[in-house]
């Protein structure tokens, strides 16, 4: 699937279709120096290495500052809006079974993100869970920025 393509869904079957299908790709997003500096007010991790960009970029193994990881991954639920357009009367972020950061995300650099279902399955309350895999992609990285197994549920 091309990257940044809207994929429209409309009911519970559509999602179990994509179970073992070729993932979806978001749009790549940037990750500013306002967003980090947004979240390390809201979050209260003011670490050097992710708000001091001179000292980063003198002590920092990265090179100079970097967003945070938790950062990078709430991004996770904004990208997959951005690719699949689920027709739902309500849907929720039900949790991650697995995270992992496999390498950073300079301030400054874009990320984007391909989601594969892996999973459909029925949630109770005529719901619907889905088990995505994700990984997050950092522009002209060579290792994924962020994998994880993020789990959803959908009520339409």
């Amino acid at each position: 699937m091309s990257a940044g393509a809207l994929t429209s869904i409309g009911d519970a079957d559509a999602l179990r279709a994509l179970v073992g299908a070729q993932p979806l790709v978001s749009g790549w997003r940037d990750v500013s120096e306002a967003s980090v500096h947004g979240f390390a007010d809201a979050t209260g991790d003011h670490q050097w290495i992710h708000v001091d960009a001179e000292r980063a970029r003198r002590e920092s193994p990265f090179g100079g500052p970097v967003a945070h990881g938790f950062l990078t991954l709430s991004l996770i639920p904004v990208l997959l809006a951005q690719t699949v357009q689920i027709r739902q009367r309500m849907g929720v972020n039900y949790g991650l079974n697995r995270v992992r950061f496999t390498s950073p995300v300079p301030v400054g650099a874009r990320v984007r993100a391909r989601f594969e279902v892996a999973e459909a399955g029925d949630a109770g309350d005529g719901g619907i869970q889905v088990l995505w895999n994700v990984t997050l992609e950092r522009d002209g990285g060579d290792r994924p920025a962020c994998v994880a197994e993020f789990l959803t549920r959908h009520y339409f």
